[in-house]
C-alpha cells in the first residue's frame, strides 16, 4: 500500500539502503585469487587515477588487507566511495582480459570491501609529519576538492577546504542517491581527509562571504576552485516554465536533504501516486527516475531523442532502473509541455534515425501524461567566484581556462581550477583524475615561489 510521502518516505517496496551489500571476507578474498596478476595489466591502464590493481588485488589474496588498503592510498583518497560508484564496467573491470570470457574479476567490489574492512577495523590512522610546504585554499569539497585537499595534505601542505553547504561532500552528498552511495561512507571517507590535517569551514559561499582576493590577504599561496557545475540547463520549449517542471539535480538534492532531516519532505517535488517524465538518458536521469520510484511515483518514464545504444548513463544504472519499473520511451524529442496552471504532460516529437545517424522529425507527435517533468539535460558553472576575481578567463560556454604548465593554473597566477567547472561534466572518477594533476601541479608552483621567495 502506497503512504503519501508528505507524512513518511516507505512509499514503495523499494528502500533507499544500498542495494548492493558488498563481498563478505571469504567472498573478496576467493575473488582476489581468479586474478591472473597478468604481465602487463590492462585493468590498471582503465583505471583513470592509475591504481595499481593488480598490486592490491594480490595483496588481499594473500589475506594482507592493511597491505591492499596501503597500496589504494598511494592513488586514491576515496577508495570507498569509487568502489561503489565508478563506471567499472567501462574502465578497470571492462579492461580485464578475464572479461573477454564474461568472467572478469569485480575489481569495484574488491576496492569497496578493502575500504570497508580498513575504516571498521582502524587498520591505518593517518597522521602527517612532514614539514609545512605552504598553505593551500580548496574551494568545493566535492570529488575534485576533496582530492586536491587529500593529495597536497599528504605532501606536507596545510589546506583549508570552503564549502557553502553546511555538510562537506558536494554531489556525493547532495547528488548520488543513497542506495547508490550511503552517505555514512561519505562521511567516514571525509573524516580519513581530515586526519590529515585538512580543515573544513562549512556555511561559506565564496564570492558573497570571501573573496580569492582575501584568502590570498590570509596567506594563503594557492587556490584551487573545483566547485564543479552548479547550474542546471534548461529547456527553451512552450510551457518550460510551469510548476511542474524541475531540475533533476534539485530533486535529487531536496530528497538528500529531506533524508537528512535538514528539510520537510513537503519540500520534495515528486509525490506518492505521480506520473514523473524525466529528460535525458544519463545517471542524473537514472538516478532521479530510481529515486522517484522509491517515493511512490504511479509511473516513471525516460524520455530520449536517441536509441538506448546512445545513452550516456552507465549499462548497470540503465538496468537497474529498467529492472525497478522504469518505462524508456526512445527516439522522442520533448517539444512542449503541457498544462495550464501545473504540468500534465509532455509533448514530443517523434523522431527516426536517418542514414547519417542522425535524429531526425517524422511529423508525428505523441503526449505523455506526467504531473512532474523532471530535467536531466546537463548543467554548466557558476560565475559567482569569476565574476567577484579580476583575471581569471573562461571560454565561450563559462568553463574555466586553465593551462598546462603548471597544470591546471588559470589566467590568474596561483588560483587552479579543476574537474567539472574545467571540463564538461563527467564521473567522480575522472574528476578525480584531474584533480590529481592539478595538485602536482600545485605543489610545483608552490616550490618554485618559496624558492624564488627565498632567493
Amino acid at each position: 500500500m502506497l503512504i503519501d510521502k508528505k507524512t513518511d518516505f516507505s512509499v514503495s517496496e523499494l528502500s533507499f539502503d544500498e542495494i548492493d551489500a558488498g563481498f563478505t571476507t571469504r567472498e573478496a578474498i576467493a575473488e582476489a585469487k581468479r586474478c591472473l596478476n597478468c604481465k602487463t595489466p590492462l585493468c590498471r591502464k582503465g583505471c583513470p587515477i592509475g591504481n595499481d590493481i593488480p598490486g592490491f588485488i594480490h595483496a588481499l589474496a594473500n589475506g594482507n588487507i592493511g597491505e591492499a588498503s596501503a597500496i589504494i592510498a598511494l592513488r586514491s583518497n576515496l577508495p570507498a566511495v569509487c568502489g561503489r560508484v565508478c563506471p567499472h564496467e567501462r574502465q578497470c573491470e571492462g579492461a580485464c582480459v578475464l572479461q573477454r570470457k564474461d568472467c572478469g574479476i569485480h575489481i569495484g567490489k574488491l576496492e569497496r570491501f578493502i575500504a570497508d574492512f580498513d575504516a571498521e577495523m582502524g587498520i591505518h590512522i593517518h597522521k602527517n609529519e612532514l614539514p609545512l610546504q605552504g598553505k593551500v585554499a580548496v574551494i568545493g569539497s566535492g570529488p575534485a576538492g576533496l582530492t586536491v585537499a587529500g593529495d597536497l595534505a599528504k605532501l606536507g601542505f596545510a589546506v583549508t577546504i570552503f564549502e557553502s553547504q553546511s555538510e562537506p561532500g558536494g554531489v556525493l552528498m547532495h547528488g548520488i542517491p543513497e542506495f547508490r552511495l550511503g552517505k555514512d561512507v561519505v562521511r567516514r571517507e571525509i573524516r580519513r581527509i581530515q586526519e590529515l590535517g585538512v580543515e573544513i569551514r562549512t556555511n561559506i559561499l565564496v564570492g558573497p562571504d570571501i573573496t580569492v582576493d582575501a584568502m590570498f590577504e590570509q596567506g594563503f599561496d594557492a587556490i584551487f576552485i573545483g566547485t564543479g557545475t552548479a547550474l542546471p540547463k534548461t529547456l527553451d520549449i512552450p510551457g518550460k516554465d510551469l510548476p511542474g517542471v524541475v531540475q533533476a539535480t534539485y530533486f535529487l538534492g531536496m530528497v538528500a536533504l529531506a533524508r537528512a532531516g535538514c528539510l520537510g519532505t513537503k519540500e520534495i517535488p515528486v509525490v506518492a501516486r505521480d506520473r514523473v517524465a524525466i529528460v535525458g538518458a544519463g545517471n542524473v536521469a537514472m538516478d532521479a527516475a530510481r529515486t522517484a520510484i522509491r517515493l511512490g511515483a504511479a509511473k516513471v518514464t525516460v524520455v530520449y531523442r536517441r536509441t538506448e545504444q546512445d545513452i550516456t548513463a552507465d549499462k548497470t544504472e540503465f538496468e537497474a532502473a529498467r529492472a525497478e519499473g522504469v518505462d524508456f520511451c526512445w527516439l522522442s524529442g520533448p517539444a512542449a509541455i503541457c498544462g495550464e496552471k501545473r504540468v500534465n504532460g509532455l509533448e514530443c516529437d517523434i523522431l527516426s534515425i536517418d542514414a547519417e545517424g542522425k535524429s531526425q522529425p517524422t511529423g508525428k507527435r505523441q503526449i505523455i501524461a506526467a504531473d512532474v517533468v523532471l530535467l536531466a539535460i546537463g548543467q554548466r558553472p557558476a560565475a559567482r567566484i569569476v565574476s567577484t576575481t579580476k583575471g581569471i578567463d573562461v571560454d565561450d560556454k563559462g568553463y574555466v581556462v586553465t593551462r598546462e604548465r603548471p597544470y591546471g593554473m588559470t589566467t590568474r597566477r596561483g588560483v587552479f581550477a579543476g574537474g567539472d567547472v574545467v571540463h564538461e561534466p563527467a564521473t567522480v572518477v575522472l574528476a578525480m583524475k584531474e584533480a590529481k594533476k592539478v595538485a602536482a601541479g600545485i605543489a610545483q608552483y608552490i616550490e618554485a615561489k618559496k624558492l624564488l621567495e627565498s632567493c
